[in-house]
């Protein structure tokens, strides 16, 4: 809707542009990481293993980012027989960044908490990563679909006006694929943070297959062009079907290794101190 740059400024003879989808998306990383502060903090997560999943989140963020050009360029590959860099793909950053995430939380993790009393402190709290994980990527997903409005790109197909459902972008009336996303993201986000308040151990599991079936749909109603994989399907489409299918294979593993689905609630202090108050004491009945 609005591509256009809405400050530019020259600093040490290079010209700098602020685009409103530049905003949202420094807004959805923003809100990534208050998500991810304030529900770690919940889960009374150790500040030393917190520090060290900003540090991690960060660095999977950056070479994410990374993955999102990479991806995008092999799907502009195959269609067009043409290398471009510098268009990004959603999908192809999240398993970037998921796949860089997961080694360094590992992989540094192994060095960084390897004695004293944090040894192997970051594999103690990886369950509690797991769950807000998911909940961090719907919030900023959600804020850089709006980006993607901004842009006018991720459009769906082109219609006579807004009397047909369209909005404006740059160039015509379109299908607003991106807001449909966003509002599908932020219910989304909703549902993830209650499973998560309560105590719920399947958000990666929910995430998964939910927005894999939702952007398989959605994928039919754009236009824009994404790239393909043959077989009628879009490279997204194809993630998609294997988004449900690692969330259908995680629940049967964790079903049949009888996973708890939910932790319960951990006592306090006082409650554990006021029973044994009440509790008889040794030689009473």
């Amino acid at each position: 809707m609005h591509p256009e740059p809405i400050l530019e400024f020259t600093l040490f003879n290079h010209t700098f542009s602020i685009t409103l989808y530049g905003i949202c998306i420094s807004v959805g990383l923003i809100a990534c990481l208050i998500v991810l502060k304030l529900y770690t903090d919940h889960r009374k997560m150790k500040q030393a293993v917190q520090d060290f999943i900003f540090f991690v989140a960060i660095l999977a963020i950056a070479l994410g980012f990374v993955g999102a050009m990479l991806f995008q360029s092999v799907y502009n590959y195959i269609e067009k027989g043409v290398w471009e860099f510098g268009a990004i793909t959603a999908m192809g950053g999240f398993i970037t960044g998921t796949a860089v995430f997961i080694a360094a939380y590992f992989g540094i993790g192994h060095f960084y908490f390897a004695r004293g009393e944090l040894k192997d402190a970051h594999k103690k709290e990886f369950n509690t990563i797991l769950q807000v994980a998911p909940i961090c990527v719907t919030i900023a997903h959600a804020f850089g679909r709006i980006g993607c409005l901004m842009a006018g790109c991720c459009h769906g197909a082109e219609v006579d006006g807004p009397g047909h459902g369209g909005i404006y972008m740059s160039d015509g009336y379109y299908i607003p694929t991106q807001l449909y996303e966003s509002i599908f993201l932020f219910i989304l986000f909703g549902v993830l943070s209650l499973l998560y308040f309560k105590r719920f151990n399947v958000i990666p599991v929910i995430y998964l297959i939910s927005y894999g079936i939702w952007r398989f749909i959605i994928e039919f109603f754009r236009t824009d062009v994404r790239g393909s994989v043959g077989l009628g399907i879009t490279p997204s489409q194809f993630q998609s079907i294997v988004f449900v299918l690692a969330g259908i294979a995680i629940f049967l593993v964790w079903y049949f290794k009888k996973y708890p689905f939910r932790e319960p609630l951990k006592e306090s202090v006082a409650e554990s101190e006021t029973k044994e108050s009440i509790s008889p004491k040794d030689g009473e009945e």
